[in-house]
């Protein structure tokens, strides 16, 4: 249910408490770290690609962090932009120049140099509409050019000032230039299926449906994790992924509301496993596709958010694990407008919103209609989310109470995305993974309907603008003012049904040491296992 997608896109917000405490330290163990071991993870899907400019999932997002590394990062404590492959950068006074200074010797994992060539090659990708990434291209729309003054050094050029250029600048995705010499298809490039990174791991092995194998990269340029390998386990069904944590065959998973209120709760559990609760900057919703003509109207669109009990759902589904929300800023952040109060359940306001938008059973089918067509719609849903699964069951039934019908269809993830994509749905339940400062372009701006995150086909023109200006506004409450009134609009046209932010809900082997709980979640790369208690010997 989610794309990082990178989002990829992705809109964290720090967790005051954290900055103010400091994270809490989960083991107590302060013996000296070692190396050896592995830790196997799962993976509720299996992403497409692994190629970090294509990728649009969290999935993908997930293990190229392991793989593939940019000019700068967010200290996991300090949430600072810190660098990585860059020694350091200088910023231009009026916020139009970005310069960066690239750490030498550091290789790819082929061992071919890494250079400001490579940085080019990524930067051109991305600017290339023929290339998959519509979700990153928005981003780097205001570059007007992308400046080598050597294998070193680079410049980035912009023609208007963007509050986050330093972090898309010193973020960006960067793959291998000398790996494409001879390929002219960038979205299917080996790649994709053999990502090569200068990254702590490399890739070992691929086993379509069952796993993706990271070892430990022993020529890596910095300090190297403890832990050999990285075993991401493809589960799609999270009933059976429990059982084999419970059996010993997994280390480390999410678990659902209902798992961790019920299933988990025994002796032999809690002597195996820690389970760790922490805020999620994420949101689940139900996207309306206003292409489609029975969604086309917001009265239409409000009346399914009114059919939809979610404080039910919130008590008996998520057992009260999360909060309910109402609008697309994280509900911890100064952005979102608490002013904005969740629309209640509420069939009867429904049905005559409905009927104002002319709809009503007006042949006595028991079949609301308009003009002769009766309302009825596909409800897409991931196969492997439960949650997916319960929303669109509960919502079908509402919906035929009040005359309308919905077919549910479950897709392999691979699938559902592309259909998502392609923009061949009618409604569907997913979610988004929230990244550290705010821009909703990515989702929301006109522009990005046809072929990037936008997937509902929301338009607006004062949205429109009041994004475009706060891209221009490094006064944070300035900015804030105007993302207010964007979450009015997004609250009056309601393109999604926003449902819940939940706490992240996670079970980890207790052999695993140095497991701290960070304001942006877990660092796994930073765990180790001692002596005595590692458990696979091969490297």
């Amino acid at each position: 249910m989610s794309t990082r997608s990178l989002l990829w896109l992705r809109l964290f917000i720090l967790l005051v408490c954290y900055l103010l405490t400091g994270p809490p330290q989960v083991t107590a163990e302060q013996e000296a770290p070692v190396d050896g071991d592995w830790l196997i993870s799962h993976l509720s899907a299996e992403p497409a690609t692994l190629n970090p400019i294509t990728a649009t999932d969290a999935y993908a997002s997930n293990i190229d962090e392991y793989i593939y590394e940019s000019l700068l990062k967010r200290d996991e404590k300090t949430m600072e932009l810190v660098p990585v492959l860059a020694e350091g950068w200088e910023i231009s006074d009026d916020h139009l120049q970005y310069l960066f200074h690239l750490k030498k010797n550091i290789r790819w994992q082929d061992g071919q140099p890494f250079t400001a060539q490579d940085i080019l090659f990524s930067f051109e990708r991305i600017k290339d509409p023929k290339v998959d990434a519509a979700h990153l291209r928005n981003y780097y729309q205001d570059i007007e050019r992308l400046e080598i003054i050597d294998d070193y050094t680079v410049r980035y050029h912009y023609r208007i000032p963007y509050f986050k250029a330093l972090e898309f600048c010193g973020g960006i995705p960067i793959v291998p230039a000398h790996l494409f010499k001879d390929s002219d298809n960038f979205n299917q490039h080996p790649i994709g299926r053999q990502p090569v990174g200068t990254g702590p791991y490399r890739l070992l092995h691929w086993e379509t449906g069952k796993e993706i194998v990271l070892t430990r990269n022993e020529a890596y340029w910095g300090e190297k994790p403890h832990l050999n390998r990285i075993v991401f386990k493809i589960i799609t069904d999270s009933t059976v992924a429990l059982q084999v944590l419970k059996q010993g065959g997994m280390d480390f998973m999410g678990l659902r509301p209902i798992q961790w209120v019920r299933q988990t709760q025994t002796k032999r559990f809690d002597e195996n496993f820690q389970k760790l609760k922490y805020p999620l900057p994420s949101y689940s919703y139900i996207g309306w596709n206003t292409r489609r003509p029975m969604f086309a109207d917001r009265r239409v669109r409000l009346a399914m958010t009114l059919l939809l009990d979610r404080e039910m759902i919130l008590k008996k589904v998520l057992f009260g694990l999360g909060t309910v929300v109402s609008g697309t800023f994280y509900i911890n952040s100064p952005e979102y407008d608490h002013n904005l109060k969740p629309h209640p359940y509420d069939p009867k306001a429904a049905v005559e919103l409905l009927k104002a938008a002319g709809w009503e059973d007006h042949d006595g089918d028991g079949v609301v209609d308009r003009e002769g067509v009766p309302f009825a719609f596909e409800f897409l849903i991931s196969a492997g989310s439960k949650f997916g699964e319960q929303i669109a069951t509960i919502l079908q039934e509402n919906l035929k109470g009040v005359g309308i019908k919905t077919a549910i269809r479950k897709l392999e993830w691979a699938v559902f995305v592309q259909r998502i994509e392609d923009h061949n749905f009618d409604a569907c339940t997913m979610g988004w993974s929230l990244g550290w400062d705010t821009d909703p372009y990515q989702l929301w701006h006109s522009s990005q309907a046809d072929k990037g995150s936008n997937f509902v086909g929301f338009q607006n023109e004062e949205a429109d603008r009041l994004i475009e200006a706060a891209r221009q506004e490094f006064d944070p409450l300035k900015r804030r003012q105007m993302y207010y009134r964007f979450s009015e609009i997004l609250y009056e046209e309601q393109p999604y049904t926003f449902l819940f932010t939940t706490d992240a809900l996670v079970a980890v082997a207790r052999r695993f040491q140095n497991v701290i709980v960070y304001p942006m979640g877990l660092t796994p790369r930073q765990w180790w296992v001692p002596k005595d208690l590692q458990k696979y010997k091969a490297p």
